[in-house]
């Protein structure tokens, strides 16, 4: 089987604005704050030591890839440059599969979100299963349709997300910096000194939350993936990349501060932990009218979010199926538009059916949990790939960085980082009652996923042979 492919020209819709717009909407993900925070005041610890050991490394890698291959295909085609066909495709199963699983959970927390926009009367219609999995098929289908339409339209959605992304969060910083100063510190949970910081061993399963705070620092790459769609993509995606990491890691961090000065963390829910947050600290501050402007900022920040998955991870079956690993229609383009719509509508429904399944015998936060659980163990498993193809290419020209130590530290601090979070994404947290049933579901889910990645490429070339 050819590992070169030729593909089909693509317009070339995405400029530097639209990354930068597209790597904040991507990686600053508010809806992941809350179940990182229910750890307490040891998770910005952990957040530093992600922001460090797994994102400075991934912006290295993301600068150094992108200029050596700008094509379509981002992550997935460098695995299978570097590392063969199989493992390429094993990368870019994992990638694709776990956002059939995030994108639910970006559609159950923006129905969560929205509803507040109506005011009180409508937020007891989040925990309303028909009302929330109807919603939620609306809007993934018209998200769909949208970029169906091509990233020229589409971009228009990551882009408002990008914006609002940041609009959130500087609104729930100045509401924190009001409530401190009219209340002088009184009703708000003061940062504890440097032991409060620290997991500590009769807290143990805190350490969870550090796979899913790597986890919510992932989507630098996300451009690539797309790069036949990037104007000049050598030098564009390294920039935004920098730009866009840089603010994230900063409005991470300081979201992160203000929920856990305005609520204990037993008290945080991990759907609307954000506008709870909003909501005690609005109160101090005097400004909780603002409560249904923040929640349609917010809205408009998960429905970018939700758009830029959708429409990133399609092309992953895309390329996939243009290089017969998956079946061949995936790689077909609109003849009108020019976008991969086979693929694309094939994202949206498995996406659907996840989010149908979610809902048998649970409810919205316990379907929330279970997908971003199955979701973050799979997203993490191509960026060791990633890590280990950046040390290999240190030194070899072509590349981004002339000092050949820049991309072997970086890749050996985020094998380290990511093998931190795998170890950590089977910890089970607190609030899981039952430990064994919770080890059972990550590792039968992740050897289901992963082993039928490794063996469908044999698969399919034993077909191929047959055909010929």
């Amino acid at each position: 089987m050819s590992t070169e492919t030729r593909h089909p020209e693509l317009p070339r819709s995405l400029g530097l604005r639209d990354l930068i717009l597209l790597n904040v909407v991507a990686v600053l993900n508010l809806n992941l704050v809350p179940v990182a925070a229910a750890g307490g005041f040891p998770s910005i610890t952990l957040w530093l030591g992600a922001l460090l050991l797994f994102f400075l490394p991934q912006g290295i890698a993301v600068a150094e890839f992108a200029t050596r291959y700008p094509e379509e295909g981002g992550i997935y085609l460098w695995t299978r440059k570097l590392f063969g066909d199989t493992h390429g495709f094993v990368s870019g199963w994992c990638y694709w599969t776990n956002n059939i699983f995030y994108v639910p959970t970006l559609l159950l927390y923006l129905v969560g979100i929205a509803v507040y926009i109506g005011g009180p009367a409508f937020v007891p219609l989040a925990e309303n299963r028909g009302f929330v999995f109807g919603l939620s098929m609306v809007l993934l289908w018209s998200f769909t349709a949208l970029n169906l339409r091509g990233l020229g339209v589409g971009k228009w959605v990551n882009n408002l997300g990008g914006i609002g992304a940041v609009g959130a969060t500087l609104v729930l910083l100045g509401v924190a910096a009001a409530a401190f100063t009219r209340s002088g510190g009184q009703g708000l949970h003061a940062l504890p000194g440097v032991t409060g910081l620290l997991p500590t061993l009769s807290e143990w399963r805190t350490v969870s939350a550090f796979s899913v705070i790597c986890f919510g620092l992932v989507g630098l790459e996300l451009g690539s993936v797309m790069g036949d769609e990037v104007r000049d993509p050598r030098r564009n995606i390294p920039r935004a990349a920098l730009v866009g990491g840089l603010a994230c890691g900063i409005l991470y961090l300081a979201a992160t501060l203000s929920l856990l000065a305005a609520l204990p963390p037993g008290e945080l829910s991990v759907v609307q932990g954000i506008l709870q947050a909003f909501e005690r600290l609005g109160s101090l501050a005097g400004v909780s009218l603002l409560m249904a402007p923040l929640a349609f900022i917010l809205t408009l920040s998960i429905a970018g979010a939700t758009s830029a998955w959708l429409s990133g991870s399609a092309r992953i079956p895309f390329v996939a199926g243009l290089d017969h690993y998956l079946p061949e229609a995936l790689g077909r383009v609109h003849p009108k538009w020019r976008t991969p719509y086979v693929a694309l509508i094939t994202h949206a429904a498995a996406s659907s059916v996840f989010v149908g399944m979610s809902f048998i015998g649970a409810g919205v936060r316990d379907a929330y949990l279970t997908l971003l659980e199955l979701a973050v163990i799979l997203q993490l498993v191509p960026f060791v790939y990633l890590y280990l193809g950046l040390i290999r290419v240190a030194g070899q020209p072509g590349g981004h960085y002339r000092n050949p130590l820049v991309p072997q530290l970086a890749g050996l601090a985020g094998l380290l980082a990511t093998s931190l979070a795998l170890a950590t994404a089977f910890v089970p947290p607190a609030s899981v009652e039952s430990p064994l049933q919770y080890e059972i579901k990550m590792i039968v889910g992740t050897a289901i996923f992963v082993g039928f990645a490794a063996a469908l490429p044999r698969w399919r070339r034993a077909a191929m042979r047959e055909r010929s």
